[in-house]
């Protein structure tokens, strides 16, 4: 086995434009302060681990910076784009592998476990639709290609390329907050903030 150099990449958008479909249930400075909080739990999910933000946004850049995360500036291009060009940077500078874990994780945990070493790792929502987390030797000739269906494309597109791949079906990383339903499931209501459910509330 050869020895893992890992970090966490966590692409942010503008914490002003997330959320949107979440637009019924929670007004837009409630959606921000809830980008902000899932965010932050995920670059704490990091642990020992440097932290990276792929970003195209100046308050998400300082924020990053806040937080003690590195800022890779990726502006105009998409997700996709941002985080292939990310690892392709990380890649350059050394970094054996990296997991990118999307913002908006609440139950998210410990991430240091998902770099094996030469094996790509999928984490697909609960829904097996989306692809929440991805462990990638940088290495490996993998490509992001997210959007809906992406965990299908991901898994077939490693098979088909012949890359060790190992599907990690976790409940807890698979919970994402894109719509009111993700927001109203049980473990997603258990560690939701104060301030939100009382929000919340205080709209019906």
């Amino acid at each position: 086995m050869h020895a893992v150099n890992a970090v966490v990449l966590v692409p942010v958008k503008a914490f002003t434009d997330a959320k949107a479909r979440l637009a019924a249930v929670l007004d837009e400075a409630d959606r921000e302060r809830l980008a902000r909080w899932t965010s932050e739990r995920v670059l704490a999910a990091a642990g020992e681990l440097p932290t990276y933000v792929a970003c195209d946004n100046e308050e998400v850049a300082a924020w990053a910076g806040q937080h003690g995360a590195t800022t890779l500036w990726h502006p105009g291009v998409g997700l996709n784009a941002a985080v292939n060009n990310s690892v392709a940077e990380l890649r350059d500078a050394g970094v054996t592998h990296v997991i990118v874990a999307h913002g908006d994780l609440p139950r998210v945990h410990s991430l240091a476990d998902l770099a094996e070493p030469d094996t790509l790792t999928l984490v697909p929502d609960r829904h097996g639709d989306g692809t929440n987390v991805v462990g990638v030797p940088t290495a490996m000739p993998f490509q992001f290609a997210y959007g809906p269906g992406s965990f299908r494309r991901h898994l077939d597109a490693a098979v088909a390329a012949g890359l060790s791949v190992r599907v990690r079906r976790d409940p807890l990383l698979a919970l994402d907050i894109d719509t009111p339903s993700d927001l109203a499931h049980p473990l997603v209501q258990e560690v939701l903030p104060s301030w939100l459910q009382m929000n919340r509330a205080s709209q019906h």
